[in-house]
């Protein structure tokens, strides 16, 4: 029958290929020296009540939307699942590009030993990206809503000091105030941002403080925060990323993974370095720049060996390098306390030899 001829195929399959779309899902099988056994194209559930079939065989997805329940979905079904970042899939893309071509070169690629893989993230981890997500576009709209506030209010030739908060303080009153020559129009316009404004303070606070109960509430966030430089916002993020830190051999790749290192272009034994490689999740990356920045204002209050290295390091570096080298050293001592399972030591001071 098809259903013992596709067991009979799959005995022989080496790995499989899925490229992910909205409704539909091209799967490609190779054999012994990719050699193309299967080519069918799904819908979701057709997908998943095939591959149900399948023993267990060694399944590349393309990260990106979607690939996370996925993946999630074919593990549990008994496979053996690898996310692959999109940039290491094109390589091995051969020709012209269709999705049963994109498909043989995921199943190609999840071959490889040396390949980087993304982790599959849990349904905890999901939920606690989305909301910094969330949070995230929220502040970006309010800043673009006092920018365009004040762009309308200096055309009628009133300005405010720079901080949010005192056009906060005036704008109310500007808004009653009939004397201040605004046109009826741009007043009701105002009062309408004002009130936009507010709710967007409202939906900020209420995400922040649902961001910092998980920070109290996770033993992950709880070991992160411990770190200097970590509040409830570097540390949710931090474990929403990369979870326990399995994904990485050793510190030094997850800071790389995260762009706080110098780009390199070497080749004939010369090494070449540039700025940072910026590489990686920007936003996490944002986090723990601003978290180097805040252990750089409180350097002077950390006696400790990092408080010392961060103060000679900041007396002989521009202000710059010093931040992201603070955010290269706190990506290493995060990745340590996850993957190890231990609290933060504080490093204390080495007594100095007479």
């Amino acid at each position: 029958s098809a259903i013992q001829m596709r067991r009979i195929i799959a005995m022989h399959i080496a790995s499989i290929g899925i490229d992910l779309g909205k409704t539909t899902f091209h799967l490609v099988a190779l054999g012994e020296r990719n050699k193309i056994l299967l080519r069918r194209k799904f819908s979701r559930s057709q997908l998943l009540a095939y591959t149900a079939n399948l023993p267990s065989s060694l399944i590349g997805l393309e990260a990106g939307s979607g690939s996370h329940f996925l993946g999630t979905v074919l593990r549990e079904q008994g496979h053996q699942v690898r996310l692959i970042p999109a940039q290491y899939v094109k390589p091995y893309r051969k020709t012209n590009k269709n999705d049963f071509i994109d498909a043989e070169a995921i199943a190609e690629a999840v071959t490889k030993q040396n390949m980087r893989f993304v982790q599959i993230k849990s349904q905890e981890q999901l939920d606690i990206q989305a909301m910094h997500r969330v949070r995230d576009r929220l502040v970006q709209r309010r800043t673009a809503l006092i920018n365009e506030i004040r762009g309308f209010l200096l055309d009628r030739g009133l300005t405010f000091a720079a901080r949010p908060i005192h056009l906060r303080k005036n704008l109310p009153s500007v808004i009653e105030d009939a004397e201040q020559k605004l046109s009826p129009r741009l007043r009701w316009l105002l009062d309408r941002m004002w009130q936009e404004w507010n709710q967007m303070e409202v939906d900020i606070k209420a995400i922040t403080e649902a961001i910092e109960r998980i920070g109290n509430e996770n033993a992950l966030c709880r070991r992160l925060r411990q770190i200097p430089g970590f509040g409830p916002l570097v540390s949710t993020a931090t474990v929403a990323a990369i979870g326990n830190g399995a994904a990485f051999r050793r510190g030094r790749d997850f800071a790389a993974w995260l762009g706080v290192v110098p780009r390199q272009y070497s080749t004939g034994g010369k090494q070449k370095l540039f700025g940072m490689s910026k590489r990686g999740n920007t936003y996490l990356r944002r986090m723990l720049i601003h978290g180097a920045r805040a252990v750089l204002l409180r350097v002077k209050y950390n006696t400790g060996g990092f408080g010392q290295w961060v103060h000679r390091l900041a007396q002989r570096a521009p202000h710059n390098k010093v931040v992201v080298a603070i955010a290269n050293k706190l990506a290493r001592i995060a990745w340590a306390v996850l993957s190890s399972g231990h609290d933060y030591q504080h490093q204390r001071l080495q007594p100095v030899a007479a």
